[in-house]
């Protein structure tokens, strides 16, 4: 997901995107354990998408503190 589709979310809902995507990261790391995953670039994507979507969080939660 783009980081302006993620700016549009509030922090709930970003909150539920960390959830999925560190979900998918675990089910990536089980396939690459047990050698079934082919594209180990994904971890690399999912891992980044992670922190990018934890970044607008404390963002917006900062922005919110000092309202």
């Amino acid at each position: 997901m783009k980081t302006a589709e993620l700016r549009q979310k509030d922090v709930a809902g970003l909150q539920a995107e960390v959830k999925a995507l560190q979900k998918a990261h675990f089910n990536l790391r089980m396939q690459k354990a047990t050698q079934q995953l082919s594209n180990t670039g994904q971890l690399k994507t999912t891992r980044r998408a992670i922190a990018r979507a934890k970044t607008l969080i404390a963002e917006k939660q900062a922005a919110a503190s000092k309202e």
